[in-house]
């Protein structure tokens, strides 16, 4: 996806705590990787980010406890015009940044080129070891051979956001604890949606069949691929149910049927087109940015999400061979993805942090949300965020699949296409991008 960075504006403040120049790690010196510069040796170093990652207090930070380093920050407006400059730019060899910011959902495509990108367990500082990472987010930065290729940044753990009103109306409970068990699991989620179009005379639970149906993928042990980069979809049972339940859902008529982050999706947040949404942290800002000032506090966030934990979204800083400093880009990467200069992030940007001491700092648990009703969202998402218990492994094109094709046919399925029919073009069209 390309829009993970919408904003989650949350008031959170912090004291820095000012990180002093780390030593490169030892054992493995990174085979022929350059040495480091000396002290006084002037580096120019580049950044490559989308969106907003909240660095730009940091970046003069970083420069003037390392004087002898300038940093350019290439900062580009979308997602998708980035990853596609990128890979151009990997392909050909040159014209990558020191640091390139890598976002989730074009993980797998890099992963599949981890060759031409720096072994940051090698290369990188001693501190910037698993343990600063949740696990599976430390992981999925890892190609099928074990090497490190990212340093993790931001995460989007998953929580349900959901109408009071609509459900008030609906005679359903509203306060966030009596409806967590409403989407205990993807069954109970569907049955609820089922009686709520049934109490209100058709209105949409949901707004699209694609947005739950990535949602339950993503939670599986295994997604469209397997390690050996083999299609799984003939065999895969847990993506076939889920597709079972999703389309069964849309037959209920559950679904808004939009498109997600169309126009018609935007305005369906005012005109209270469907009733529930699957509310990974940064979706908050989406909400409040879409459903605008006249709905506050008719939104509420509660801890639950069906099947358990989840995430979509979040990134991850790298180090291309082609940087010809690559140990001062390692070190200005890890320096970023520290716990103190995430909050930062997070103060700056609502970037949900994927460190464990910044997911267990007093200024993160205590943060609240006015519009969604005064809710402690630092507690609940770091909540949520514990809830993943794994890295699902994503292979080449995986990505591609999950936002063209699996997209393409659920809406097919929403505008009156078979089921069955639907699942062939998916199979389809994943066998096309997978040969």
């Amino acid at each position: 996806m390309t829009t993970f960075r919408k904003g989650l504006v949350l008031a959170l403040g912090i004291t820095m705590t000012a990180l002093g120049v780390a030593a490169c790690g030892g054992g493995d010196s990174g085979g022929d990787v350059p040495a480091a510069a000396g002290p006084n040796e002037h580096v120019d170093l580049t950044l490559a980010t989308f969106t907003e990652f909240g660095y730009e207090a940091l970046i003069p930070e970083y420069e003037r406890l390392h004087p002898n380093i300038k940093i350019t920050h290439r900062k580009t407006g979308q997602g998708g015009p980035y990853a596609q400059d990128m890979m151009t730019k990997l392909a050909a060899g040159s014209g990558l940044a020191d640091v390139q910011a890598v976002e989730e959902g074009h993980l797998s495509d890099i992963l599949d080129k981890s060759s031409k990108f720096n072994d940051l367990a090698k290369i990188g500082p001693a501190d910037a070891t698993a343990d600063r990472w949740l696990p599976w987010k430390y992981d999925a930065g890892k190609d099928k051979n074990g090497k490190l290729i990212g340093y993790g940044t931001d995460i989007g753990p998953d929580a349900m956001c959901y109408r009071k009103d609509l459900f008030a109306a609906a005679g359903l409970p509203t306060d966030p604890e009596a409806v967590k068990s409403l989407f205990s699991s993807w069954d109970s989620y569907f049955q609820a949606g089922a009686d709520y179009v049934a109490k209100t005379g058709g209105k949409a639970w949901f707004d699209s069949a694609a947005q739950n149906f990535n949602a339950m993928v993503n939670q599986l042990p295994v997604g469209y691929l397997d390690k050996s980069d083999k299609l799984t979809l003939d065999t895969n049972q847990g993506i076939k149910d889920a597709w079972a339940k999703v389309t069964g859902a849309v037959a209920k008529g559950e679904s808004a049927k939009l498109t997600a982050f169309s126009n018609e999706w935007n305005s369906g947040f005012k005109q209270n087109a469907f009733a529930t949404k699957v509310c990974p942290a940064w979706m908050l800002g989406v909400i409040k940015e879409q459903a605008g000032p006249e709905n506050a506090d008719k939104w509420a966030v509660t801890a639950a999400f069906p099947g358990g934990g989840g995430n979509w979204g979040g990134s991850y800083l790298t180090v291309p061979t082609q940087s010809k400093h690559p140990r001062e880009a390692a070190e200005l990467a890890a320096w970023l993805t520290a716990p103190e200069q995430q909050i930062k992030a997070f103060e700056a940007k609502g970037n949900f942090p994927s460190q464990v001491k910044a997911l267990a700092s007093p200024e993160l648990l205590n943060s609240t949300d006015a519009y969604f009703g005064g809710a402690k969202v630092g507690e609940l998402f770091a909540e949520q965020a514990k809830k993943v218990t794994q890295a699902q492994y994503k292979g080449p094109g995986d990505g591609q699949i999950q936002d063209t094709v699996a997209s393409a046919a659920l809406q097919a399925v929403e505008q009156g296409t078979s089921a069955a029919d639907g699942w062939q073009q998916l199979v389809d069209g994943a066998k096309k991008l997978t040969r």
